[in-house]
Order: structure tokens, then sequence, then C-alpha cells
């Protein structure tokens, strides 16, 4: 088993400790085995690969606790004209992109199904590690029910074999238990229900609740019966962000419309908030070439600024933030421009980067594996050219990111790669 040394770069190891100078990391196969300065990690006696961080700064592999890697934009023309096929392969480079900014490990909210993650793991296309939902509930009407005032009905993934369709529409608590049980048959690790509505929805507001407190109480209690599989909530407005809560979800997407009492909620259930600041400052910027429709700019612009004042004043009250970014309402590849707005509503950057991190691990209940740089975790390390304490924004440009490893497996920075 091969061994592979890092050396001559600071460590921020993501758990908000201060960094590690002259730092060095000792990595064999696929876990790490030995953390610290150069002195106290020493070389291995027999061959191994050497990586020189040249001043670098080593970090774990970025986590994005919200993607859509079967979306990229929303222009539904462009979508409906699509050939059903064409979108797998499309994802294919998404996903590439997405290991070149620096993530690792996603959760996807919606349209990946089981036989791309397998895709994944067996190494037969290149992509971060995924966590999938593959589908999204909705009520009649809600957030992911594109039913048009035509007539029309929209759907971004239709049904296929071992898909039963992105958008999956339920009424009542009988209807609701039997799409979760649908969707943890066809290989669901969480269940993505929409408790709001939202921005791109044509028929619906953001504030606007929807699901009532019994059906999204149903969809735990099923996760539970399954092995503990958690539901994360599309949840934008009070109330229904609140209904949320109470019901045991287990984290807030968005949370736009986030009140004061939500997040005294938050605290008290120990929720996680994915706050994808990005996203609605990306339809507005797809809305300057003309693919967005008119109703999701419209909202879009009513939520920006009220949406960065909620998720700070959740920060700051100590809610547990864990980033996630929506990618796919914004290009992939492009996830970190997240972490500069973090900072920018008043996050300092080593938070920022623990909620990258350890947070976002623990978001997804792979904290025992990943988010920190420690021995016995998995291999997922990143090395960055700028300093991302001092430098934070730089890494939303992926050429900063120049050496990507998961899982002990080099995706990027081959050439920063030397025999010993």
């Amino acid at each position: 088993m091969n061994d592979t040394y890092i050396f001559n770069g600071q460590i921020i190891d993501g758990t908000g400790r201060e960094p590690i100078a002259n730092g060095a990391l000792l990595v064999r196969g696929n876990r790490i085995i030995a953390v610290g300065q150069e002195r106290d990690v020493p070389r291995p006696g027999q061959p191994h690969t050497s990586i020189n961080a040249h001043g670098g700064t080593i970090l774990p592999g970025l986590i994005d606790t919200h993607v859509h890697f079967m979306l990229e934009g929303l222009n539904l023309a462009q979508s409906m004209a699509t050939p059903f096929s064409l979108v797998f392969y499309q994802a294919i480079d998404r996903m590439r992109r997405t290991l070149d900014a620096g993530i690792t490990s996603v959760r996807d909210a919606g349209g990946t199904d089981l036989g791309m993650k397998m895709a994944v793991e067996q190494g037969l296309i290149p992509g971060p590690r995924m966590q999938i939902s593959i589908s999204v509930l909705t009520t009649t009407g809600g957030h992911a029910d594109f039913w048009m005032r035509s007539g029309l009905q929209y759907d971004l993934v239709p049904p296929y074999p071992g898909h039963p369709g992105t958008s999956l529409v339920c009424d009542g608590v009988e209807e609701v238990r039997k799409k979760v049980r649908e969707l943890l048959r066809a290989g669901a690790e969480v269940i993505k229900v929409c408790a709001t509505g939202g921005v791109a929805s044509p028929t619906d507001h953001p504030d606007f609740t929807q699901f009532t407190p019994e059906e999204l109480a149903v969809m735990v209690q099923e996760g539970a019966y399954r092995g503990g599989i958690k539901v994360m909530a599309h949840a934008q407005g009070a109330e229904g962000i609140k209904n949320a809560i109470r019901a045991g979800i287990h984290s807030i997407e968005h949370g736009i419309f986030l009140d004061d009492e939500g997040i005294e909620l938050m605290l008290a259930h120990g929720t996680y908030l994915v706050p994808t600041l990005v996203a609605p400052i990306g339809v507005l910027e797809a809305a300057e070439k003309g693919d967005v429709s008119e109703w999701a700019v419209r909202k879009a612009r009513e939520t920006v600024e009220i949406h960065s004042e909620n998720i700070a004043k959740a920060y700051r009250a100590g809610v547990r933030v864990a980033m996630g970014t929506d990618a796919g309402v914004v290009p992939h590849g492009t996830n970190l421009r997240e972490l500069g707005l973090m900072a920018d509503i008043g996050m300092p950057p080593m938070d920022v980067i623990v909620s990258t991190t350890r947070l976002a691990a623990e978001c997804l209940g792979w904290q025992d594996r990943l988010g920190t740089l420690a021995a016995g975790k998995l291999a997922d390390i990143i090395i960055t050219r700028t300093n991302p304490l001092t430098e934070l924004k730089s890494l939303a440009n992926p050429d900063n990111i120049v050496l990507v490893m998961k899982d002990g497996q080099v995706m990027k920075g081959q050439a920063m790669k030397g025999q010993a």
C-alpha cells in the first residue's frame, strides 16, 4: 500500500483550531495516518509519493450540502427541448467541475439517481462523494410542482426505471408516507421536502406554507424507520420553517424569511441551516441573459436582501450553519462563491471554513470519516495556492485550488506529485 507524504504548507484542519505552520500529513491508502508539523510527521522510510504544497494551505476536502447535478440554469424552454439522455452526459462535466473547485463531497438535493452515484463510486466517472435524495416531495401547487397555468406539466427529470421522477406531488399523510417509501426503495439516503414555496416555482411564493405538520412528521418517522435517514427541507417562509423544525426535520435549506422564533427553535432542536446565499443572486445574473422566467426574477429581487439579514442573525445566535449553494441554479464549479457571501454577512473566515468542512460533514452524518484532517479519517484533502484566512474570496477561482485528493487518489494536480 503506497504512502503519500504532503508537506511544506499551512494546515487548516477543519476543527476551527489555529493553523499548523510548516505542516505535513501522511496518507496510507485512503486514510490519513498522521497530521502535524513536519518535525512531528516524519517521511516514510519506504518508497512513497511526495506532494510539496509550496507554501500553500492544506485543508480537508470541502463539502457542499446542497447541489443538483441534473440541473444547470433555470431556462425552462431549453430544458424542455433537451433530449432526455443528454442531461446524464452533461452531468459528467458538472461533477468534474465540482471536484476541480475543491468539493470532494456533496448532498444532491434532487435529480441524481442511485446509478449515477454508483458510477462515481465504481470509478467509471470522476465526481465527488454523494449523498442523494433522488426526488423532491411537494404539495399540489407547491414549489416543485411545475404545473403551468397553460395546463402543461413539466418535470426536470421525468420518471424512468429506478427513478420515480424529480417532483413527487403528494397530499395527505398516507400519500406522503407512500411517496417517502418509494424514495427509500429507490435508494434515497436523505428525504427532500418543499415545506414552503420558492423563487423558481410558477404558482407560489417563498413565504407560502406547504405540507401540514402531520405530513412533515410522517416523513421524519418513515426515515427513522429506515435506519435514521434524515429529512432536509426547502423552507423559505417563516411558518413553514417552524413547522419543519417542530416536525424534527434535520436541516433547513435557504431560510430566507427565518424569524426570531424560528431561530430559537433551531437552537433548541439542533437543526442545521444551509443558507445557499448565492442562489437568488444566480437567478438575477441569469436574468441578465434572459434565461429565467419573469416570476423567478421578481421573487429573487424580493428576497436577496432579507435572505442575507436573516442568515446573519441566525449565525450570530449560534445556529449551526452548513455550507450549501444550490449549485445547478448557479453553474457547477462556482460553488465557492458562497464562501465570500458567508463572510460578507459577518462570518469570520475560519468559521466559514468550519461550515464547509466539519459542520457540513456533521450535517451529512459523515463526521466519523470526513470534515477534518485527523488520523483515521478518509484522505479527502485539498491544497490552495492562497491563504483562505486572509484571501477567502480567492477560492471562488478554481485555479487557486491546486490539488484535490479524494479517498487517497489525486483527482486534480497530478503535476505536484513526486517519487521519493
